[in-house]
């Protein structure tokens, strides 16, 4: 079956453009229900189970679905979350809102649809005969799609009474719009807002303080007592900040002061680059690294930046309570943020005793207009403050790097061991098996990522080669593994341990460089004469066979010793040699340095403490390695500049911008004792 509608649109040029949308709607999408034999399942789809084993409910003991609605989605993902919660229908139309109005809450319900354990199915009722809906003339979209969802819940309902079972499954509908469950209510459906289904579970009482605290307008101007003023509509904002009244920036909020801030101006503007924001209400509730406007006061209001210290001491005078409040005062608490510039955060939460002295997550809900504090809900607890796997989980996730473990999905796509070069594999490479290549990494390193060799051949020249690990071979485009890489991007390493960007069967085994194993590698292979001057440059999928892997310091030491002659020693004092050459060339061509100081943990044997820090000494094989590094890489940009060259993409230090220096350029000139040169 097909639907479509036309419609005209003005093109930017002023044409008149006819446009026409089809939409196909099917009768062999299913339901998802592992015990309906009605619907043409798909094996290995994921499904919702037979006899949906999820949390018991008092208000609904029966074995039931549920269905949430978007706001539900949107602000109660947390709860969604939960191991406790599964068995859920998530409609196209709820996921099509959801993706237009947060792409991170879009890829966590993603995250959740996708995990088998959760039997959570994507249901296509947009594209479903029985379940598609036209929007009627004068109505708006949110009443369409609000529409659309009773009208599935409905379908879901019906549906699942022709299965042939002793206990029908209900579908209970969750929204927390009192319009749309009044609605849903006078249809038939079984409709509950979020928390009174969470508060109805038996066995999970804690549950409740996930539930996140979304404000009612409503309440805040009755209770007769407005703090900040009300934030502008989108559309007035982006009249304003074209017009020139309103300024878009970055807000910066102090560490020191809870009271000021700053507003880092977008754009070429020179003049108003950074704006000082001082007191409470001209705050209006704005959170560190929020993208914020902000109006200019008359120049004879601006204030200079303070210097004094002022800290939050949390207390709720400010804070108007009625009498309800004040009974529901012992479960009311304020979180304080570990990160200074961001607010205290009033959570609700029945296990204040438990969190006491301990790490957790909130998540910030909204900031109504007559509290001093936003309102939140409590996530997850972390672990006791102080101890080092609780602070190791905070530091990861201040800094948000993805630190779980890889899932089944993702290690499917490894390869199955015990493994082995094969025959096939070698038709597509060079075998350098013969050279003699060693690595010279860290102390303790086993993801061993690059090799070097160096020979003299029969015409007097050196041949030089860069080995780079061969990820790519056990790593495919778009596949889930990939995907996972990707989102790490990096190996991150702690005092203690590292958190790996592949699973560990790759980045310490298969695609480890080490020694007496054969190995694929992506090999950059230099002629060059003794001046370090690059005559002949290759590259090649290679295999190799490392016949050292040295540290820092036993390279150094092997450079350094006179009765030591063997090839690998050779081949590091060539390695050395043109090293020099090359970063004396670099540093008399205007190269840009940047080093900074590498630091060493000394971790306890028996409780992996760190006991001491030290600086790492540099040696002269750690510049080695790191000018190789560089030569591969400028010899790559190269090769890709020439075969692709409308494709390259060129990484360069522009001239810093004089504004990066006006503060330290004032504080100078306000010395009499120096001054800096532009």
């Amino acid at each position: 079956m097909l639907t479509s509608r036309t419609f005209l649109k003005r093109t930017r040029a002023g044409a008149v453009m006819k446009v026409v949308r089809e939409h196909y709607l099917r009768e062999d999408i299913a339901c998802g229900a592992a015990a309906c034999e009605q619907c043409g399942q798909q094996p290995g789809e994921p499904r919702l189970e037979a006899q949906p084993s999820g949390a018991a409910s008092s208000l609904c003991p029966a074995p039931h679905y549920l269905l949430p609605d978007t706001n539900v989605l949107l602000h109660q993902i947390d709860i969604l979350e939960d191991p406790v919660i599964t068995n859920v229908i998530v409609l196209q139309t709820v996921l099509q809102e959801v993706r237009k109005r947060s792409a991170p809450v879009y890829k966590r319900i993603r995250d959740v649809i996708a995990n088998p354990e959760k039997h959570f199915y994507s249901f296509t009722n947009e594209h479903h005969r029985e379940t598609y809906i036209e929007q009627e003339q004068g109505e708006t979209a949110n009443d369409r799609n609000d529409k659309a969802i009773r009208v599935a819940a409905k379908w879901y309902d019906e549906h699942l009474k022709k299965i042939n079972d002793e206990e029908t499954i209900q579908v209970i509908l969750l929204t927390n719009d009192r319009n749309n469950k009044e609605k849903a209510v006078e249809e038939g459906l079984t409709a509950y807002t979020c928390e009174e289904y969470i508060k109805s579970l038996i066995a999970n009482p804690d549950l409740v303080d996930r539930l996140a605290c979304v404000s009612d307008e409503g309440k805040e101007i009755e209770s007769g007592r407005i703090i900040f003023s009300e934030h502008l509509p989108l559309s007035k904002l982006q009249q304003g900040i074209k017009s020139g009244i309103y300024f878009q920036g970055t807000f910066r909020a102090n560490r020191d002061n809870y009271l000021e801030a700053t507003v880092w101006v977008h754009g070429d503007t020179e003049e108003y680059k950074e704006i000082i924001i001082q007191g409470l209400k001209n705050l209006n509730r704005a959170v560190h690294e929020d993208l914020v406007a902000v109006e200019l006061l008359a120049k004879d209001q601006w204030v200079a930046p303070s210097s004094v210290v002022l800290q939050d001491e949390g207390q709720n005078e400010d804070d108007d309570e009625n009498e309800e409040e004040k009974e529901n005062s012992a479960r009311r608490h304020l979180f304080t943020p570990a990160d200074r510039r961001i607010p205290r955060i009033r959570i609700e939460t029945r296990q204040s005793s438990a969190l006491e002295g301990q790490r957790i997550i909130v998540a910030i809900d909204g900031w109504p207009r007559n509290s001093r504090y936003p309102n939140g809900h409590f996530v997850k607890n972390l672990g006791t403050a102080g101890d080092k796997e609780t602070e190791t989980e905070v530091l990861l996730l201040e800094h948000d790097v993805p630190h779980q473990a890889f899932s089944q999905a993702v290690l499917s796509f490894l390869p199955k061991m015990p493994w082995s070069i094969t025959e096939e594999d070698m038709k597509f490479r060079e075998d350098l098996r013969y050279l003699c290549v060693c690595s010279v990494d860290p102390p303790g390193c086993t993801d061993i990522d690059d090799a070097l060799h160096c020979r003299e051949l029969e015409n007097g020249n050196l041949e030089v080669g860069v080995h780079i690990a061969d990820v790519s071979h056990f790593i495919r485009p778009g596949n889930a593994l990939d995907q996972e890489s990707a989102k790490r991007g990096t190996t991150v390493y702690l005092c203690e341990k590292r958190i790996d960007m592949v699973p560990e069967l790759l980045s310490s085994n298969l695609c480890s460089l080490r020694s007496n194993v054969d190995r694929f590698a992506f090999s950059c292979i230099w002629e060059m004469n003794h001046n370090a001057e690059i005559l002949k440059t290759r590259f090649t999928k290679s295999v190799i066979n490392s016949k050292a892997s040295l540290t820092y310091a036993e390279a150094q030491m092997r450079i350094d010793s006179s009765s030591m002659k063997d090839d690998i020693t050779t081949s590091l004092r060539g390695l050395n040699k043109l090293a020099k050459i090359l970063k004396k060339r670099r540093i008399d061509n205007g190269a840009l340095t940047l080093s900074s100081p590498e630091v060493r943990f000394h971790i306890d044997s028996e409780t992996h403490d760190p006991i001491d820090l030290q600086t790492k000494e540099l040696k002269e094989t750690n510049s080695m390695v790191e000018e190789f590094m560089l030569l591969a890489n400028i010899s790559v940009a190269k090769k890709i500049h020439e075969e692709f060259s409308e494709y390259a993409l060129l990484r360069k230090h522009p001239a810093p911008p004089p504004s990066n220096y006006d503060i330290l350029v004032k504080a100078a000139k306000s010395k009499a004792s120096f001054n800096i040169l532009e």
